[in-house]
């Protein structure tokens, strides 16, 4: 079973209690290897690309709108097998986003603008993982990019 999108559950269920401060949201990504745009046909491409490719266009699209919302990303970076965990389980890519509050990001994730791309991030994804961190310490204090 693959996970691509936040299901009504885990949304009402993180943020009927959303942590104070800043948040940090762990990416754990899977591209399919052809990018699917059935859910999406006005976003569809004319010739068939790749989910790497169609998450950067994701990307392209998405991070104006990350800026624009106080968030930014501060770790992307391809990813390998588990050091510690199960070696069947592999990403391909890890992000580390971190927004000045759950506010913040439930107000990305749902501006109008950011949903007219978000397609390209379904298309391009044959699972994934969203884990919200909340900073501890000295860690949860803006630092310089």
């Amino acid at each position: 079973m693959s996970h691509i999108h936040a299901t009504e559950r885990s949304g009402a269920a993180y943020f009927a209690d959303p942590p104070a401060g800043p948040v940090v949201m762990l990416n754990l990504l899977r591209f399919a290897e052809t990018a699917d745009y059935s859910a999406s046909p006005e976003l569809d491409p004319d010739e068939p690309i790749s989910g790497r490719a169609a998450y950067a266009r994701y990307s392209e699209h998405t991070l104006p709108l990350l800026a624009a919302a106080g968030g930014r990303v501060i770790f992307s970076g391809s990813a390998e097998h588990f050091l510690i965990g199960p070696m069947e389980e592999a990403w391909d890519h890890v992000l580390l986003v971190r927004y000045p509050s759950a506010q913040a990001f439930l107000g990305f994730a749902s501006d109008s603008a950011y949903l007219a791309g978000a397609g390209h991030r379904t298309a391009a994804l044959a699972d994934s993982r969203l884990l919200p961190m909340t900073p501890e310490g000295d860690e949860g204090a803006d630092q310089p990019s």
